[in-house]
Formats: structure tokens, sequence, C-alpha cells
């Protein structure tokens, strides 16, 4: 088996198509487990979270399978970005992220977008350290609709805010290790999202401080076509 088989191997992995799916819930075919559980946060329309995507060892071994890019050996580099030609992992992570979508009990992402190809073609990869964050924004519109994050280590707090803006409608939503968030029509292009960085090192969730250690970011678009 070679070094990429191996790698996707340890990911994510052996895949299988043998048992009918309704009659082992809990079967893994690309790593996934068929038993997540999809939340719809009630206040955005189009922003779903899946709080159980990947188990604790797909985090293990996908955090291991970043790592050993080398992006992150220096303290000063804290992102890095591929267009088209992704890693074998991330576009593992994206046909897993279809399967998921596809097996759901409800509708997560509009069909137009869950079945165009590739599903994603831009990837970053964010490291943040304690205490570091991103500024509200709305993703630019060279790509298209659908983005998909997936968070890995420490637990962090985004904020979601309209972008016409009259009153406090602020919208925080917990991301959790292994959770995958999916923002589409007005999530993705309606409301900004940050993680505030105005707090020295810590967020609060439900009146509780997060212990708050390194993160990681998995951040999946589609570039437009034009």
């Amino acid at each position: 088996m070679d070094d990429e088989a191996e790698n996707l191997k340890a990911a994510f992995g052996d895949s299988s198509d043998d048992d009918d799916l309704a009659d082992r819930p809990e079967k893994e075919t690309l790593g996934i487990r068929y038993s997540t559980v999809w939340e719809r946060v009630e206040e955005i329309n189009g922003l779903w979270l899946c709080r159980n995507f990947l188990s604790i060892a797909h985090q293990s071994d996908l955090l291991s399978a970043i790592l050993n890019e080398g992006w992150f050996v220096e303290e000063s580099i804290n992102q890095a970005m591929r267009f088209g030609d992704l890693p074998s992992w991330a576009t593992k992570l994206s046909d897993i992220i279809r399967e998921t979508v596809e097996y759901a009990d409800v509708s997560v992402l509009p069909a137009d977008l869950l079945w165009r190809e590739p599903l994603f073609d831009q990837l970053i990869v964010n490291l943040y350290q304690p205490g570091e964050g991103i500024c509200a924004h709305v993703d630019l519109l060279r790509f298209e609709d659908g983005i998909a994050i997936v968070s890995l280590e420490s637990p962090c707090v985004m904020r979601f805010s309209p972008t016409e803006k009259e009153e406090d409608e602020d919208v925080d939503v917990l991301l959790s290790p292994g959770s995958l968030i999916l923002m589409s029509g007005e999530a993705r292009y309606q409301w900004k999202h940050e993680i505030n960085r105005k707090q020295k090192g810590f967020q609060v969730w439900e009146g509780e401080e997060i212990d708050q250690k390194r993160r990681i970011s998995i951040t999946l678009r589609k570039l437009c076509q034009a």
C-alpha cells in the first residue's frame, strides 16, 4: 500500500459498502457514523451544526494528517491555503461531508450544492492559539454558496451577526471538537461570522468559562467558475 493510501486509511478508516445502511445505523463507510445528529440554528436560515461529525479517533488521525503537512512548523505561520489541488485527506473529508449530508434525516444543504462536482475545491486550515480569533466577515463572493467548517482540538464560540444590523441580534454557536458547521443561503451571504478576540484567552458559554487551548479549523469552499 502506498503512502497516500496509508494516510487515508489512518485518517478515515477503510471504506465498506457491503451492508444495507438501514440495517446498521452505526456503520462507517467513509469513516463517518450514521448516528450523527444535525441541529438547525433556529435564528439563522441555512445554518446547520453537526456536533458529533467525527469520532475522537478520527479527530486525532485527521489532526495528525494536517500536522504532517509541515505547514505550521514555524510559530509565525498560522494559516495554510490550497486551491484546486487539495491534499488527499481534504478530498476524503469533502466526500465524508457529502455522504453525511446525503444520509441526514433532514435537508441541511440544497441539492444543487450537494451534488456539484467537486463539492469543494478550496481549503483553508487555520491554527488558533488561546486568545486568537478572526474578525467578523462574510466570505468573499469569489466563492460559491455552501461553506463547511470542521473544528479540531479546543472548543470555541463562533458569533454570527446580520450584515444589516439595527439592534443586538448576535447569535452564538459553540463549536466543539469534531463538529461540522454548514452555511448556505442566508447564513452564508447575510450573516457575518467571527471568533471574538477581544477577550484574552477565554470565552464563556452558558455562564461557564471555556478552557481554550490550541484550535485548528478546516474550511472548505467552492470557487466560482467565472
